[in-house]
């Protein structure tokens, strides 16, 4: 997931105006909390409910259902943290007075940044429902990519960069020390803000252990049927399993 942060409704990267008294960092930022040697630009969530998901989220015996709303609770947690860092401004409310007839003035916060959301592949697809609900106001855009052994995060920043982004904020469930170290290596200014990170990429580029093919579980792909779903596992006649080919 890619959070790229603009002034410009046309895309264009313009930063705030420092000289806007009204505008001010948050007071809840998310300081990192892991650096070397990736640099200071990493936060990796260090909260112990998600710890608790992410184990949920990356046993093989979660459905694909369960897999969609832990992906949807561990999206909310590290979108939190990711935009802890926007920056804000005051804004004239009214608050309804408990006798339902007056109105109090008072001032509110409102962000000053305008925010939009790039989903890498199907597995980023399944992140931007939460971070919408987050910043209702974030574009969505998606760039046409297929999934192979090339760091996608890296590929991305790049095309982004061309476009005249200069903010971009990665926000993954988890990532390879490798890929870091690539993605930190080519774009240093790269901000990123993770659940985990694992040891290692396979010959085939995935993550390891990782959460498998993210993008199959997420959409249920291929169909696992199983006739005895509603019964016990106690009553089970025998244990579901995928056929792997062997």
């Amino acid at each position: 997931m890619e959070e790229k942060k603009t002034e410009d409704p046309n895309l264009t990267d313009e930063p705030v105006p420092k000289q806007q008294s009204s505008l001010r960092p948050s007071p809840t930022k998310v300081e990192p909390t892991f650096t070397a040697p990736y640099g200071p630009n990493l936060h990796v969530s260090k909260h112990p409910v998600l710890a608790h998901k992410l184990s949920i989220l990356r046993s093989s015996s979660t459905s694909p259902s369960s897999f969609r709303s832990t992906l949807r609770e561990i999206t909310f947690h590290l979108g939190y943290e990711a935009t802890s860092t926007l920056t804000t401004r005051d804004v004239p409310l009214t608050v309804p007075g408990t006798d339902h007839k007056t109105h109090i003035e008072a001032t509110g916060t409102k962000l000053a940044q305008k925010v939009a959301l790039i989903p890498i592949l199907r597995s980023g697809l399944g992140m931007v429902d939460s971070m919408l609900e987050l910043i209702s106001s974030a574009e969505v855009h998606h760039i046409g990519m297929y999934r192979s052994k090339s760091l996608m995060p890296v590929h991305v920043a790049g095309i982004l960069k061309k476009w005249g982004v200069s903010e971009i904020h990665v926000v993954s469930v988890i990532a390879s020390k490798q890929g870091l170290s690539e993605l930190m290596k080519f774009h240093p200014d790269v901000h990123v803000t993770l659940g985990h990170i694992d040891e290692e990429l396979n010959a085939d580029g995935d993550v390891m252990p990782g959460l498998g093919d993210a993008g199959d579980r997420l959409f249920g792909t291929p169909l696992i049927e199983d006739e005895e779903e509603l019964v016990h596992p106690s009553k089970r006649k025998r244990t579901m399993s995928v056929d792997d080919g062997n």
